[in-house]
């Protein structure tokens, strides 16, 4: 069994004391201040993309085209992530993440408002770039406010917190349309997703002020020949971890942007009960995310990960042979969990896999080539999903999961990886 680090520890029950809990995590006033932050930035945009493919929907785009504009977005954050990286070392994490709180909710306001094909295109590379900001600095910005001690903790405390509190917008979400016409208003379900998407572009930009008072991170004085040679230096780890990851994401991309189309059009499940599958997907990623770490800490970090890799292709190997709605709904609540529980370890292994000094590198480059396979896979699996339909597709991305997990299998742990 490979080692456990030592920031995955103390099993100490929330439930029983949760101030006590916390405490005993010793967590800086800094990660609170990012806490705040990300809380207010996951939770719009978790509401934001929830909607987004819905209210395609209703702008009757297809599958095809809603791959497209996803793979626009993703290609955006190819484009956007090594520049990013090299900003936000020279300039400070701090100044990135203003840019970022500004100009993603604009973006996406823009992206709710316009109706053309082709402005959707451009606009989601645009929202692509901006909001391959929060990635690169989210990485670092933890690591650099946590302990070997708490990081997994801290991790998985926003990770956890902020599928949570999203749990409340979907339902929201649902139940929305039905509220206002018991209200009186008589908006149409195309309305509705416009104003609650452009509210939850407001709701992520209430973020800004947490980030305005955070302090600003030291800088690196390199000429940009150095920054570029730096950040093309990978260590050896990274070489081992980056193709692995990016085919996990991929897998992971080929099915999570047409979810919700799966349960409206494959299962015709009503948009208000979405809503309501949207929370209930939420509320068991953030009751797993709290417990992920005490399963690392039983298996180890590499072998844990693992086990929800394999559990989740499992879960989309099943989805592909049923035609029941309500156990096709339970399997995909039970991937909504394990695709998240393995999301903490991932991170938590890149960042103590590389020195301090890398780790904003690590976190460009993981991006980057996580992004290149993603914006492939989300154009490839929409066309497929029209010509195939959704069993076949669904079975070839449990297969693609499962190779992803046997490649991570055979990953030394970041103890076992010889320093540069």
């Amino acid at each position: 069994m490979d080692p456990a680090p030592a920031q995955l520890l103390e099993p100490a029950a929330p439930w029983a004391n949760p101030i006590v809990w916390l405490c005993r995590k010793r967590l800086s006033r800094g990660f609170w201040t990012f806490f705040t932050a990300a809380l207010f930035f996951d939770f719009g945009f978790a509401v934001y993309f929830f909607l987004f493919n819905l209210y395609l929907l209703d702008l009757h785009f297809n599958e095809r085209a809603i791959g497209w504009i996803t793979g626009a977005l993703t290609l955006g954050s190819v484009a956007g992530t090594l520049p990013a990286g090299l900003f936000a070392r020279r300039f400070g994490i701090r100044h990135i993440l203003i840019a970022c709180f500004i100009a993603a909710p604009i973006l996406g306001a823009v992206r709710a408002l316009v109706i053309s094909e082709p402005l959707q295109i451009g606009a989601a590379f645009l929202a692509g770039v901006a909001m391959c900001l929060w990635g690169v600095c989210f990485l670092p910005t933890v690591a650099g406010l946590t302990t070997e001690h708490n990081r997994a903790f801290g991790f998985s405390l926003i990770f956890s917190t902020s599928i949570g509190t999203s749990a409340l917008g979907g339902a929201i979400c649902g139940y929305l349309p039905q509220w206002l016409a018991h209200a009186g208003f008589t908006l149409q379900s195309i309305e509705v997703k416009r104003l609650i998407l452009l509210v939850s572009c407001a709701i992520a930009a209430l973020g800004l002020f947490a980030v305005l008072k955070m302090p600003q991170t030291q800088t690196e004085q390199q000429t940009p020949a150095q920054d570029w040679r730096r950040l093309l230096k990978l260590s050896p780890f990274l070489l081992r971890f980056l193709p692995r990851m990016a085919l996990w994401t991929a897998a992971l991309a080929c099915f999570t942007p047409f979810a919700n189309i799966y349960l409206a059009r494959e299962l015709h499940i009503p948009f208000a009960r979405i809503g309501l599958i949207f929370s209930a997907s939420q509320i068991i990623q953030f009751c797993a995310g709290l417990f992920t770490p005490a399963i690392f800490r039983k298996l180890g970090l590499l072998r844990g990960i693992v086990a929800t890799q394999f559990l989740t292709a499992a879960t989309l190997a099943c989805l592909a042979g049923t035609h029941h709605a309500a156990l096709a709904i339970a399997l995909y609540l039970g991937f909504s969990a394990l695709q998240w529980m393995s999301s903490p370890g991932l991170y938590n292994l890149v960042m103590s896999g590389v020195p301090e000094h890398e780790r904003s590198t690590a976190a460009s480059m993981t991006l980057f080539s996580n992004a290149i396979l993603q914006s492939i896979a989300t154009v490839a699996a929409g066309s497929l999903f029209v010509r195939f339909g959704y069993p076949h597709v669904l079975t070839g991305i449990a297969c693609t999961a499962a190779i992803a997990a046997l490649l991570f299998r055979s990953l030394p742990a970041p103890a076992e990886t010889p320093t540069p």
